[in-house]
């Protein structure tokens, strides 16, 4: 039997048609959703007990540096140009292509564990073909819904970079891995973007995404590299367009969001990172100013944590935090709020299917799309008694919570754990592989390591 069907669950579709229910059932039928709503009647499906759970879609992480999950907290107390001092100027490039597939496979299943069914992966660290071959290797291991977003090799990294890009490599692996884009996982380009690369590799870069018909994932307007009007310059290099993400846009001006909503683009945010680690405060308001309903992601497990209600959480009191300062300036009382929780959850999940060009397959719980979604269990002491379904979610749930996930309809979490995984031989190999890293690094892994701060391509003093 290929049908499942959860009976008398909280339901948060995400589709507005189809709404919010207290009571309801959700129908998979194979890799599909079937149907949803309130007493679906007998069905020749297995059955699961939804009763005082949430069925809600799987998370979208619209931009994460996956194979950096080897490094994981090493950078908790870096700024940003000490994270390139430190991952661009030394761990990237003695990364083997085995390391890749370890970061990938490892850093692909702690997103789904977590609830993240689809992952944008960032992948910027591709120094030879069998890197990049072993990084989609290790994605397509784990079962999530991935798109691979071809970066460049570490070298390549250092702004202002006039290196080339290894286009060549780009297309192969597009021919041999992603020459259908209806697959579980599907392919992006993720060129340096203007802050960090010559016009002429930008332009080189962004053409290659044209002719091999794939959507733009870029970084604009990170820190001090994002001070020079990057969306502005792109728009008149004719770069903008409505398949191409902008990541951070946290020093981006007013008028660089306007540019963006006129030529469809969309915007992904990583408030934690970009917190910490000095890009700027959250873009939310801008963003929305303009009519850009924006994404959210994690960054990098280099230091911060890997799961999405930690984002969301950070997210909206940063984006609260900006109007309440001001109102408190002003002597004035904020009523409304001018983001609320349902805001969060379709940032954290239709937002995110549409920064990944995928909301017609994923994102909502809607008949006809796949069947990726979360039951969360409701029976722990930080999540009842249910006064708000969404705000249970955004505000009390975690991980642990986490009862089952589903990707195009197959469990890979139940009763709280990964399906057919081995979490202590994961570690086992993990653990050899990042104190190789680290012996060829000739750094410390006690957390005492700071590098020194990387400044090429910004006006900041060495």
């Amino acid at each position: 039997m290929n049908r499942t069907i959860i009976r008398n669950a909280i339901v948060l579709s995400m589709d507005k048609d189809i709404g919010e229910h207290l009571d309801a059932d959700v129908l998979i039928d194979g890799t599909k959703i079937a149907a949803v709503g309130p007493n679906l009647g007998p069905v020749d499906a297995h059955e699961i007990d939804g009763k005082g759970s949430i069925v809600l879609p799987g998370f979208v992480d619209t931009h994460r540096h996956t194979w950096q999950c080897l490094l994981r907290n090493a950078a908790a107390d870096w700024s940003l140009a000490q994270y390139f001092g430190g991952v661009r100027g030394v761990m990237g490039g003695l990364y083997t292509p085995d390391d890749m597939y370890v970061g990938n496979y490892i850093g692909a299943l702690e997103a789904l564990d977590a609830g993240i069914t689809t992952l944008v992966d960032w992948s910027h660290n591709n120094n030879s073909p069998d890197h990049s071959d072993m990084a989609v290797k290790g994605l397509m291991d784990s079962g999530i819904r991935g798109v691979f977003a071809y970066g460049n090799a570490n070298k390549e990294w250092f702004p202002i970079s006039d290196l080339p890009m290894d286009l060549e490599d780009v297309a192969r692996v597009r021919k041999r891995y992603f020459s259908s884009d209806d697959g579980l996982c599907t392919m992006a380009l993720a060129p340096r973007g203007i802050q960090f690369a010559t016009v002429e590799q930008t332009l080189r870069e962004q053409e290659c995404a044209r002719e091999l018909n794939l959507p733009i994932t870029v970084h604009a307007g990170d820190g001090l590299w994002g001070l020079n009007r990057p969306v502005e310059q792109m728009y008149r290099l004719g770069l903008c367009g409505p398949r191409t993400t902008y990541v951070h846009c946290s020093a981006l001006d007013d008028d660089e969001f306007q540019l963006i909503a006129d030529t469809g683009g969309t915007v992904s945010i990583a408030a934690e990172v970009e917190l910490n680690m000095g890009h700027g405060n959250p873009a939310t308001l801008s963003s929305l100013k303009h009519g850009i309903r924006p994404s959210i992601s994690i960054d990098i497990c280099t230091s911060v944590g890997g799961d999405m209600f930690t984002q969301i959480r950070i997210l909206m009191a940063a984006t609260r935090g900006v109007v309440n300062a001001e109102a408190l300036k002003a002597r004035k009382l904020l009523d409304p709020l001018p983001l609320t929780a349902r805001d969060m959850l379709d940032f954290a999940t239709l937002q995110g299917a549409r920064t990944a060009n995928l909301d017609h397959k994923t994102g909502s719980l809607t008949p006809g799309k796949d069947a990726d979604l979360l039951i969360i269990n409701t029976d722990s002491l930080n999540m009842f008694p249910i006064n708000n379904p969404v705000g249970v979610v955004i505000e009390d749930a975690h991980v642990g919570n986490i009862d089952s996930v589903f990707v195009r309809g197959r469990a890979v979490k139940r009763h709280g754990k990964l399906v057919d995984v081995d979490v202590k031989a994961l570690r086992r190999r993990m653990e050899t592989a990042v104190d190789g890293l680290f012996d060829r690094a000739g750094v410390p892994r006690d957390g005492n390591w700071l590098p020194k701060p990387y400044t090429g391509g910004t006006d900041a003093e060495s």
